[in-house]
């Protein structure tokens, strides 16, 4: 008896457990943001996921940065502190072979929230 309610303890602390901690990069280059949700073609969360993005930014777009990050346990990412006047942000989103995309233009649209499907 004492064997089942340790093991149903267990189950019940497994299934409240603290969500994960979202990893985040900031560019320091502005206010802008971009959070991600990434999913596998079954909208399982995908861990470890490696978000990319190349921000070119300033006079003529002659200084760009490459900023990546990866995602936790819940498939969630975030990208902090990118430029609000800026060329089109494209992410490329990958793990193993599966890849997706995305595009966020900062001076439209600065705080981005994208749900991704990798296939």
């Amino acid at each position: 008896m004492l064997l089942v309610a340790g093991l149903f303890a267990a189950l019940t602390a497994l299934q409240t457990a603290a969500p994960q901690e979202i990893p985040v990069v900031k560019a320091n280059l502005g206010d802008c943001s971009a959070d991600f949700v990434v999913r596998d073609a079954d909208a399982k969360p995908v861990y470890n996921a490696t978000i990319h993005v190349r921000v070119r930014y300033g006079f003529m777009s002659v200084k760009r940065s490459d900023l990546e990050v990866g995602t936790n346990a819940d498939g969630r990412a975030r990208i902090e502190g990118l430029p609000s006047k800026a060329k089109p942000l494209a992410y490329d989103v990958r793990k193993g072979d599966a890849k997706a995309e995305a595009t966020q233009n900062v001076e439209e649209k600065c705080h981005a929230a994208f749900d991704l499907s990798i296939k």
